[in-house]
């Protein structure tokens, strides 16, 4: 076992409705502002017109939750109600004046390009629905990080984002008809939410509809059985289950579709476990 010690917590941080300001408006800002908007946040943008990024100004044009400056940082005032900052700007005096600015308002702060005035760091994502990954290499290159990234993406398998969706939403019929926190209801509903992920196939469980959910319901949870895809009518591709090729380099690490897959029950597991 390696000695613990020098990484982060990775963590998924809930910014729904929460205020963020971002200071910059070029390319690594415009990546900063579709991060945060995809966790529903609320931003305030700071940058002069001039410096704006194509995908900066989409974002700016779009019926998104943004308020807009035309402008330079202003300081403190700027600081005012804010819950996270991130900036990308050139200026790295002024990115530090900022960085202090929010550690003696206790803000949490990312500065891009200077690693000690970063209290997170963004790593690099691969998103597909509610599936979401994070490779992080500590803020020591981000590079690496995509190019990891990349190789782990073409490993996954098809239609996880779909697959998880499904999921959560005969999770939440389950608990309509099983209520309660702990306990041997809340035992049983979570082994039988496992049984269920860890006997279908990922495109099996995508292919789950509302009708699919109830009679899995009817005939499973109530019977306390688990009943196969095909006896639900479920009729996916065989195609879709073949394994994709090793596209990681050996020596790095082998991840097969199997074993991804397996990962996902074992993510869906932990979050039904964590409820």
């Amino acid at each position: 076992m390696s000695r613990l010690g020098g990484g982060s917590l990775l963590l998924a941080w809930q910014l729904k409705g929460k205020h963020v300001l971002i200071v910059g408006g070029g390319d690594v800002a415009s990546g900063r502002v579709e991060s945060v908007l995809a966790a529903d946040a609320r931003v305030t943008l700071i940058s002069p017109s001039n410096g704006l990024h194509t995908l900066t100004k989409s974002f700016l044009d779009g019926s998104y939750n943004i308020t807009y400056h035309d402008r330079l940082f202003g300081g403190v005032e700027d600081l005012a109600n804010v819950d996270l900052v991130l900036t990308a700007i050139d200026d790295v005096a002024q990115s530090r004046v900022i960085c202090c600015l929010c550690r003696e308002l206790k803000i949490p702060v990312n500065v891009a390009d200077i690693p000690e005035s970063c209290d997170f760091y963004f790593g690099s994502q691969i998103r597909d629905g509610p599936l979401q990954i994070m490779i992080s290499t500590n803020g020591n290159s981000p590079k690496l990080a995509n190019i990891i990234r990349k190789k782990v993406e073409q490993s996954l398998p098809e239609h996880a984002g779909d697959a998880i969706t499904r999921v959560g939403e005969l999770r939440v019929k389950l608990k309509e008809r099983a209520p309660g926190v702990g306990g041997a209801v809340g035992k049983r509903r979570m082994r039988w939410m496992i049984d269920v992920c860890t006997s279908w196939e990922m495109e099996e469980l995508a292919l789950l509809d509302d009708q699919m959910i109830r009679r899995l319901l009817d005939d499973g949870w109530e019977k306390n059985a688990v009943p196969s895809p095909g006896e639900l009518g479920v009729r996916p591709s065989r195609q879709a289950f073949e394994a994709k090729p090793n596209l990681i380099a050996p020596g790095v690490f082998v991840m097969t579709s199997s074993f991804i897959a397996g990962a996902a029950c074992a993510g869906l597991f932990l979050l039904v476990r964590r409820r």
